[in-house]
């Protein structure tokens, strides 16, 4: 009997301690889970803020990267010097037939090629020669070059500037020095037949 009312008490002083336990541990566990939550947590907002900061450095990357793009290696610089615009066309005319200058005067002549026809059967360019006496013989060359784009290579000596071969809707810019010296100096454009036609003019300077 007394074994049995022993084993009664022990029972029912363990059921009077079980709900404390089960609160114990209940509280247990949710510590342990708030603690998982601010882990967790922890670990998103970092996640979070780091692809934020990708993201802000995304639009610079692309600036740097469309900088490079829009300058490339041996592009050309802006122009320094007076600004002259002159369009060629499929009538094989420039636009301006007379540029006075100063001595010494830096010029940046940009030569827009305005027409519609290709550039193998009416290509234009801009050549501006050191004197008249060299015009017929300069012409006659520029008419074999074609491999250089009617530049004749052998006639360097005789030129001051040129912008390149456009074809439609192709502009080039060239920036010079105009002579030092007072006088009228010849330009053209060196595609073959152009000059014979009337696709020339004159530099003056004063």
């Amino acid at each position: 009997m007394r074994e049995r009312r022993y084993y009664a008490d022990e029972w029912r002083a363990c059921a009077r301690s079980f709900p404390e336990i089960l609160f114990i541990n209940a509280m247990k566990s949710s510590r342990v889970l708030f603690l998982a939550g601010l882990v967790t947590g922890a670990v998103f907002l970092s996640g979070c803020g780091k692809k934020e900061g990708e993201t802000a450095q995304s639009p610079d990357a692309s600036a740097t990267a469309k900088s490079a793009g829009d300058s490339p290696a041996g592009a050309p610089t802006a122009a320094s010097g007076r600004q002259i615009e002159i369009a060629g066309n499929d009538t094989m005319k420039f636009s301006v037939t007379e540029i006075r200058a100063k001595a010494g005067e830096s010029l940046s002549v940009t030569l827009t090629n305005v027409g519609t026809m290709p550039k193998f059967s009416m290509g234009h360019n801009w050549v501006l020669l050191k004197s008249a006496s060299v015009l017929d013989k300069f012409v006659a060359d520029a008419m074999q070059a074609a491999t250089t784009d009617y530049i004749p290579m052998d006639r360097k000596a005789d030129m001051i500037a040129h912008t390149r071969l456009l074809g439609p809707k192709e502009k080039d810019t060239v920036t010079f020095q105009a002579p030092k010296e007072p006088g009228r100096y010849p330009f053209l454009c060196s595609f073959p037949g152009h000059y014979q036609v009337g696709m020339r003019g004159e530099l003056i300077v004063e």
